[in-house]
Formats: C-alpha cells, sequence, structure tokens
C-alpha cells in the first residue's frame, strides 16, 4: 500500500512548484489550480524511493520538488506502469507513461537528467480517472 508523502502545484509553466498539504483533482483535467491543467499529462508521480536512490548515486541532496512533479509517492514501485490504474484517496489515475528527465534537472544538479533515465526515475505521467480531494500523510 502506498502514501502520498507531498503534493505540490505548479503555478506557471516553468514556475515555481508550490507544497500544499491538499489538491483538488477533476476527472479528465487533472491538478486543479496547476499550469498542467488541462492537459495531456494532467498528474505527475515521482517515487520517493526512487528519488532517493539517484540522490545516493549522485552523492546529493536535492528536494524532489525539483522534478517538478505533483505528487510524491512512497510504497509504489512506477517501472512499466503505463496502462495500470493508482488509486490516490478518492481518485483514479490511469498511468500513461514514464515522464522522461529535460535538460532543467541538470540545473537542479549535475548528472541528475543522465541518472533519472533508468527505471522510470523520472516518474510516471497520469489522467484524472476519477476525481476527488487528496492529502498528504
Amino acid at each position: 500500500m502506498g502514501r502520498v508523502e507531498r503534493i505540490w502545484s505548479k503555478r506557471a509553466h516553468r514556475g515555481p512548484m508550490d507544497p500544499v498539504d491538499h489538491a483538488v483533482l477533476e476527472a479528465g483535467k487533472g491538478l486543479v489550480g496547476s499550469a498542467n491543467y488541462g492537459g495531456r499529462r494532467q498528474v505527475t508521480i515521482v517515487s520517493q524511493e526512487r528519488w532517493r536512490e539517484m540522490m545516493t548515486a549522485l552523492d546529493a541532496q536535492v528536494d524532489p520538488s525539483a522534478r517538478r512533479g505533483n505528487l510524491l509517492v512512497s510504497g509504489i514501485d512506477l517501472v512499466d506502469t503505463r496502462g495500470r490504474f493508482l488509486a490516490v484517496g478518492p481518485c483514479v489515475l490511469e498511468i500513461g507513461g514514464e515522464t522522461r528527465p529535460c535538460e532543467r534537472m541538470d540545473e537542479a544538479c549535475a548528472g541528475l537528467q543522465d541518472v533519472m533515465r533508468d527505471r522510470w526515475g523520472g516518474g510516471a505521467w497520469a489522467v484524472v480517472v476519477e476525481g476527488g480531494t487528496i492529502r498528504t500523510h
């Protein structure tokens, strides 16, 4: 059983990631108030365990918000989950695929983009199938 450890909303494309303790997910739209609302990649998900592995590999201490995802989850392996469904509180997300790392990752930490390419280190993106309010634990 996984947990939502952290939630972030992106107020603008390339803008800061705002931490929140709860958020509303709307079916077919995404995280209400986030810059990606209504887009193809409605919610982005990062694995806490995978993030820690990458930080160890880089001998770095970068906050996972640098990944620019919406949800940091623990207890869930995101590798090869395309097409699978993920229950998050009352919500259901359908994993659309892997989120590939971009050059902005190297702005956060030298070498991060390369280390993220293995085992879905960049996380996954999803669409909201059933909406509701989610909270951190």
